[in-house]
């Protein structure tokens, strides 16, 4: 490990006990803190200490793991078409605070297996959601702070509204992403249409045979459309371009955004789920939702979802150029907000 990284990492936890007193006050003030742009710089980890692997309901996850074993809990769940690599500098930071911390790869992506072949590969929300508790009951954790990104905050803002008691804080990109296809179907203005583009190609036939065969372009093009600022280089991407690879990713991908736009089924045994997040439940868990001032996804302003948080809430605006993979462009800003959200809880 180079100096440099821990030399960061003593950084992280000098300043950490000062964000704990901080934090009651930030999670009251609803227009949040902007955050101070000196630490928004990434840091030089390519690689987790420990993958590993466990069945956990339909699945056999594979997840990345840092920290203490009796360590406070903190899952932290990457969007499309990222995955665990989004993490690769805010794990080892928050692993040295103390914390334990566990980054799975999501259906479809990385080592994640389906246990059965015979299992319908769906990418519906609340599906994706019941994996992270299955993941949960299968490390034994009782209750974690959830933080992500993408499908990953809208798994963390299910989880959160729907299993408050297994959630004792969130840190949610891009606030509440919580929808249904109901909502799904409503016709948008043009340039919102416009910023869904790929949603609508995915629909059609030609669209899932354009992902089969260039994913790895197709993935690296929505991260330069996603943050339009963020100067990634190829080994970058290459990380993280690998979980792609995985047999079922295709199908999950597909059938999530056909699922959004009403023209693929999901399963029954989700539907009552699924109606009551078409209600949008109100997230009562502590909560810091954060944008970055270059986020070219489409996406939320925070003032639409401001009411959806009925416990201690702050948002936070991130700048200086970042964009949709907040993680990974921000890492400091991301850890810090999960030590003030837990603290604050």
């Amino acid at each position: 490990m180079s100096e440099e990284i821990n030399h960061r990492r003593r950084r992280f936890l000098e300043t950490a006990a000062l964000t704990v007193a901080a934090a009651q006050f930030a999670l009251v003030n609803p227009a949040g803190a902007q955050t101070n742009p000196d630490t928004l710089k990434t840091g030089a980890n390519t690689s987790f200490d420990s993958l590993r692997q466990i069945d956990a309901g339909l699945l056999n996850v594979g997840y990345a793991e840092a920290g203490p074993a009796d360590g406070e809990p903190v899952i932290l769940l990457h969007g499309w078409p990222y995955d665990i690599y989004s993490f690769v500098d805010v794990a080892p930071m928050l692993a040295s605070a103390g914390y334990r911390v566990v980054v799975p790869y999501l259906r479809g992506y990385g080592s994640t297996r389906f246990i059965s072949d015979a299992t319908f590969r769906n990418g519906q929300p609340s599906a994706i959601a019941v994996d992270t508790i299955e993941l949960m009951n299968a490390l034994k954790i009782d209750k974690a702070t959830l933080a992500g990104f993408d499908w990953g905050a809208r798994s963390a803002d299910i989880i959160a509204a729907l299993w408050p008691e297994r959630c004792k804080a969130l840190v949610s990109v891009s606030g509440y992403l919580i929808g249904s296809q109901a909502a799904g179907k409503m016709p948008l203005p043009p340039k919102a249409e416009l910023q869904w583009w790929y949603q609508f190609y995915f629909a059609t036939e030609r669209g899932r045979e354009g992902y089969e065969k260039y994913r790895r372009d197709f993935s690296k093009l929505i991260w330069q459309l996603a943050s339009p600022k963020w100067n990634f280089d190829d080994a970058t991407f290459d990380r993280s371009a690998k979980a792609f690879d995985n047999p079922d990713h295709v199908a999950i991908v597909i059938h999530n955004y056909r699922w959004r736009l009403g023209v693929a089924e999901g399963e029954a045994k989700y539907d009552e789920l699924e109606k009551k997040l078409a209600q949008n439940p109100v997230i009562s868990v502590p909560t810091i939702t954060m944008e970055g001032d270059a986020n070219g996804a489409p996406h939320p302003e925070p003032a639409a979802y401001a009411r959806m948080f009925s416990g201690k809430y702050a948002h936070r605006n991130v700048n200086g150029g970042i964009g949709h993979n907040l993680p990974q462009e921000a890492p400091a800003a991301f850890a810090q907000a999960v030590v003030d959200v837990t603290a604050g809880s």
